[in-house]
């Protein structure tokens, strides 16, 4: 194990999968948020090529990975958590099928390639910049949670240069950047489509958005049926449990 892991990681269970990730409380732990975007998102079964923007430590590559055979690349600017994202991967023998790429999402069109892909993900920064007043926070989980080097704008920009026409673009963000996101996205040839909102339990306002746009679509937007994290226990529903622990649970 010694050769997987440094400093304080440690190696948990992505249970519905059947896969191990590397994590570590002082540089990335993934949250739900990445669990929802990879269960929401629209991917082919059997081909196509998928991107994944602000990846942290490859956890929604490895949640794709599970739901489609087709490839993807994950696009990560920390070099620590390109390099756990990047261990992760080797440790579950998914690196034909997933490649990392340490770099910044702005650029990441040029080098990738434009309007080649078929789906963009992203877990984007939620924060403004001016709001990361967290001392507490590691610079590693500054950058991943404040726009500190990546403004939404520029993220959904990124993601529409990287599609092909009728490609998916799929984002997770706060519900209060709702407008910011739809302005964002109609202003990149991006069409919302499909949106769902994520609520802690019943009772309770929304804390999560889940937004999948399709580049030059038709307007069209659906709205899911909600969907809430908690019971009335405080357990987790049916829906996320099976998310999280696989369908038998």
């Amino acid at each position: 194990m010694e050769n997987w892991l440094k400093d304080d990681e440690r190696l948990d269970y992505l249970l519905a999968e059947n896969l191990r990730i590397i994590q570590s409380p002082s540089v990335f732990s993934f949250s739900l948020d990445a669990v929802l975007l990879s269960k929401f998102v629209n991917v082919p079964y059997y081909k196509g090529e998928i991107v994944d923007l602000c990846s942290g430590n490859g956890v929604i590559p490895l949640f794709l990975s599970a739901r489609t055979k087709g490839h993807i690349t994950g696009v990560e600017l920390q070099p620590r958590l390109f390099d756990m994202a990047e261990r992760s991967i080797r440790y579950n023998n998914l690196a034909q099928q997933i490649n990392m790429v340490l770099g910044d999402v702005k650029e990441i069109p040029s080098q990738l390639g434009i309007e080649k892909y078929d789906v963009v993900t992203c877990n984007p920064p939620y924060f403004l910049a001016h709001e990361a007043s967290d001392k507490n926070l590691s610079e590693h989980y500054a950058i991943a949670r404040h726009e500190l080097h990546l403004t939404l704008d520029e993220a959904v920009q990124s993601a529409s240069r990287l599609l092909k026409q009728g490609g998916k673009a799929a984002f997770v963000h706060r519900p209060g950047r709702l407008l910011d996101i739809v302005t964002a996205m109609r202003a990149n040839r991006l069409e919302p489509k499909r949106m769902q909102l994520i609520y802690p339990k019943v009772g309770k306002e929304a804390n999560t958005l889940l937004i999948e746009a399709i580049k030059d679509g038709k307007p069209d937007l659906k709205i899911l049926p909600p969907l809430y994290v908690y019971d009335s226990n405080n357990e987790y529903t049916a829906e996320v449990r099976a998310m999280l622990y696989g369908q038998n649970e």
